[in-house]
């Protein structure tokens, strides 16, 4: 449909699971693409030829025949002097910058009696550190735009919390006010920021669980399945086109309805 031609998006943590998805989805819709992984390096290499093929450019990592519309960076976003860097280095590439989805992220579990300190440090760090790092950096380009639409992917803990997650929840309930604050400090530039909370997604995490707890989980959710990452895809592509121009500060759940 090219929802998103002309205009260029950077996805964090994008190598697997619904970062994977949501760079797939915005290739599909015409968007050039830069994405940051850390470890997964072949995964890398696979997607960025995979969004080369989308952008109907000769695969070859790294060696496109024609201005490239997809590029992988190994980057730690949590470093902010890395998020800098990564931000410079996109514009560098393709000229501008649309769309900044915030996806990198982990989880520590564990009950917060047993929780240790780096446990807590390490989860706020890479999940709502690295949110406030990128959209720091990439504010001045969006503003000399005057456009731009910041996406952070927060969670159905961040809204409801969850027991054995009391770092994750903190650091999701902490990307939904930093989500609002940022839409109301930038709207006047034309600047939107908002979030998606998904709920359960199945993902190449969930496929090495128990089938019965898995399916226990499914029971529990009004809509009786979990969620695909392409779901949670097209709901950032919904919020990076022109549909939700009028749209910000907003948090879109993608939970089936489990949360309401």
């Amino acid at each position: 449909m090219g929802l998103l031609s002309g205009k260029t998006a950077l996805i964090t943590g994008a190598s697997k699971g619904i970062g994977r998805a949501i760079a797939i989805k915005f290739a599909q819709e015409g968007a050039r693409v830069a994405f940051t992984y850390l470890s997964s390096v072949e995964k890398a290499d696979s997607l960025e030829h995979e969004l080369l093929a989308y952008n109907n450019v000769e695969k070859g990592f790294g060696h496109a025949t024609v201005p490239k519309n997809a590029m992988g960076i190994k980057s730690d976003a949590a470093d902010f002097k890395s998020a800098e860097e990564l931000i410079n280095k996109v514009v560098e590439e393709f000229g501008s910058l649309d769309i900044l989805v915030n996806n990198a992220g982990i989880t520590r579990d564990n009950l917060l009696m047993r929780m240790s300190e780096e446990n807590w440090d390490e989860v706020i760090n890479i999940n709502l550190k690295s949110c406030f790092n990128t959209v720091k950096a990439v504010t001045r380009t969006m503003m000399k735009q005057k456009s731009g639409s910041i996406i952070n992917i927060t969670s159905v803990v961040g809204a409801k919390g969850n027991a054995g997650q009391s770092n994750y929840a903190a650091s999701k309930a902490g990307i939904i006010g930093f989500t609002k604050s940022v839409a109301l400090e930038l709207g006047s530039r034309n600047i939107r920021c908002n979030a998606v909370a998904p709920g359960f997604i199945e993902t190449e995490m969930t496929e090495v669980l128990d089938e019965k707890t898995v399916q226990g989980w499914r029971d529990g959710i009004p809509m009786k399945r979990g969620g695909q990452p392409e779901e949670v895809a097209d709901a950032c592509v919904f919020l990076g086109s022109e549909m939700s121009s009028y749209i910000s500060g907003q948090v879109l759940h993608v939970n089936g309805a489990m949360y309401t």
